[in-house]
């Protein structure tokens, strides 16, 4: 199975060269039993649609919102490739999805979410296979958030700040997460801190950070989408 991983960002700082890419961690977390392509989509790189088995969209730094050129381009392969064949979304692809599906996504007056999010599992679909927990915990770092579900899309997790947490398109053959199962606590460590006293106050950052010391349910998450992706609905 050739996975093809489209990039629409990229670790800030020296944060890329101490724990790789998105496309890495990505690999790291699903492990060794695919092919992997990584595509930078930022500068125009987008993969044919029958070229991978599946795709999996990454985590960035800008807003579906934001007008950047790659942005429009993204949208279009989206829907091209709706029902083809499967599509994950993590963050920020998670966002592109819904907008690209007619949804809406908005910089929610929320503010930041940081840190290690809980949510409450509402549905289980069949990929998500024999698991009875009720919650799933994971780390997160956004302040953008869905806030209108396109046509077809099925909540299956939730929580008081983040009412679309994970979403499925069953027509589309379609996940997204808003957290990010990819990021090892380490590295959204070092993501607080080097935004602590910028993005984020000192009393805020040290309150995100603590929670990244609590077991995540990452693995879950990484056997999920193994299983999406081979085909297991």
């Amino acid at each position: 199975m050739h996975l093809g991983i489209l990039e629409t960002g990229a670790p800030p700082g020296d944060l890329k060269d101490r724990f790789g890419s998105y496309g890495d961690m990505f690999r790291r977390m699903l492990g060794p039993d695919y092919r992997y392509s990584y595509y930078d989509v930022r500068t125009g790189r987008l993969p044919e649609i029958g070229q991978h088995t599946a795709y999996l969209i990454t985590g960035s730094a800008s807003g579906v919102y934001d007008g950047d050129p790659w942005i429009e381009p993204l949208k279009d392969f989206i829907q091209q490739l709706s029902g083809r064949v499967p599509l994950v979304g993590i963050c920020f692809g998670h966002q592109i999805m819904a907008e690209a599906y007619g949804g809406r996504v908005i910089k929610s007056p929320k503010g930041w979410g940081v840190g290690l999010h809980s949510y409450d599992i509402l549905r289980r679909a069949g990929w998500m296979n024999s698991d009875r927990e009720s919650t799933l915990s994971i780390p997160v770092s956004h302040q953008d958030q869905v806030i209108e579900l396109p046509n077809g899309a099925t909540v299956l997790a939730a929580s008081e700040f983040t009412p679309y947490a994970v979403l499925e398109y069953p027509q589309r053959r379609a996940i997204s997460f808003q957290g990010h199962p990819e990021f090892s606590p380490e590295y959204a460590t070092a993501l607080i801190d080097l935004r602590r006293g910028t993005r984020y106050q000192p009393d805020f950052a040290d309150a995100a950070a603590a929670t990244l010391k609590k077991p995540n349910d990452a693995q879950r998450v990484a056997g999920w989408i193994r299983n999406f992706v081979s085909g297991a609905r």
